[in-house]
């Protein structure tokens, strides 16, 4: 809602700055007349009496003094209120040319331009932490929205292709009624599967985003379990040997997303591994007040410059890519990655020397319960 324009900021510092200094001025005055004009005589200038059998001689009495200071009383008033103006704005003008220059880089960041920064210099003061702390949030924003557009891009990329796949075949079975029909229900089925898959690891990915979940108690072990007895005949169709260990240990988040959290990592090591005889294990404990989830497998040689872009929706490392129906959308470990900053966790990606991947979670633990008789917490 747009409002009448008022006195600038420059303006109303100027004026009080004026205001201040001509009251200053005149609380000068003021003292002056009380303890000064105050004690002189009312008497005619010149007279002579006598007191006590002395002469006592006067000067100029109280009236006169009034009628040559009055003069001067009134210019310095003046020339109080011209210099604080005068002074003022310039005053004023120096200390806001900061919020000027804050003032235009938010203009021009609403004009969508995210790469401006103001880039203060000096020392450090208010203003200074003001425009550091606007640079900060621009860098963010455009770091931010830079990865939303690359993201809406690559989810565009990826949905289009299920789409085109049906309505090829679509076509060519409305070209060819001969065509094995089958044929065509499977594959279409195989098609519109990844195409929900792909829109259901969207949606969770974006709810992890926005962080809007129901914290509850969740123990991180009974998950790892979960998740570890569900991928069990994938695991053992492969060849592969999956091991759960570790303790007890509990964080706070929604159990559904730490669920498809873990289910991802194993679904990850189970299928990103050797061809036969991998192993895969699954490891929780309690560390420095965290909870520590360890995903470890076997595999091929890994590139360390490579791991990094793991995380990355959509981008899929070549040694990693599987063509089977595990293969998956490209947002598995994205999903972990995100899963476990909605959390306030961290997740590390270290490539192991023999081959494979060790994925470690951290996530911020809950206390300990006393232990019963009163001693420390159990170990």
């Amino acid at each position: 809602m747009n409002s009448r324009s008022g006195l600038s900021a420059r303006l109303k510092l100027t004026i009080s700055y004026a205001g201040f200094l001509l009251l200053a001025g005149a609380l000068l005055l003021a003292v002056m007349w009380v303890f000064v004009l105050r004690w002189l005589p009312d008497d005619d200038p010149g007279s002579v009496r006598k007191r006590f059998g002395a002469v006592i001689i006067t000067g100029p009495n109280r009236a006169d003094l009034l009628r040559g200071f009055a003069p001067a009383v009134a210019t310095a008033l003046a020339f109080l209120l011209v210099f604080g103006l005068l002074g003022g704005w310039i005053l004023a003008g120096r200390m806001l040319a900061p919020l000027t220059r804050i003032a235009y880089a938010a203009r021009t960041a609403a004009n969508g331009s995210l790469s401006h920064r103001i880039r203060m210099t000096g020392r450090r003061d208010e203003f200074r932490e003001l425009a550091d702390a606007f640079d900060t949030m621009l860098e963010q924003l455009e770091s931010q929205v830079a990865e939303q557009r690359r993201f809406a891009a690559n989810a565009s990329h990826e949905l289009r292709t299920p789409l085109a796949i049906s309505r090829t075949l679509l076509d060519a079975a409305r070209n060819d009624p001969t065509r094995d029909q089958g044929e065509l229900i499977e594959r279409l089925h195989t098609v519109n599967t990844r195409a929900i898959n792909l829109t259901e690891a969207l949606l969770l990915l974006s709810r992890a985003d926005r962080g809007s979940f129901t914290r509850e108690p969740v123990d991180l072990s009974l998950v790892a379990e979960e998740a570890a007895e569900t991928l069990l005949p994938l695991a053992e169709k492969r060849q592969i040997r999956l091991d759960v260990t570790g303790e007890t240990t509990q964080v706070v988040g929604s159990e559904a997303l730490i669920l498809r959290m873990v289910t991802n990592l194993v679904q990850n090591a189970i299928v990103h591994n050797l061809p036969v005889g991998g192993t895969v294990t699954v490891h929780t404990e309690r560390r420095h007040d965290a909870s520590v989830l360890r995903v470890e497998n076997t595999g091929h040689p890994l590139p360390a410059e490579l791991v990094p872009a793991l995380t990355e929706p959509f981008q899929r490392v070549t040694e990693r890519i599987r063509t089977d129906e595990h293969a998956g959308v490209g947002l598995g470990l994205a999903i972990v990655h995100s899963v476990a900053r909605a959390h306030d966790g961290t997740l590390d990606l270290t490539p192991r020397p023999t081959g494979g991947l060790l994925v470690t979670i951290r996530l911020p633990g809950t206390p300990r319960a006393p232990s019963p008789s009163g001693g420390p917490p159990d170990r």
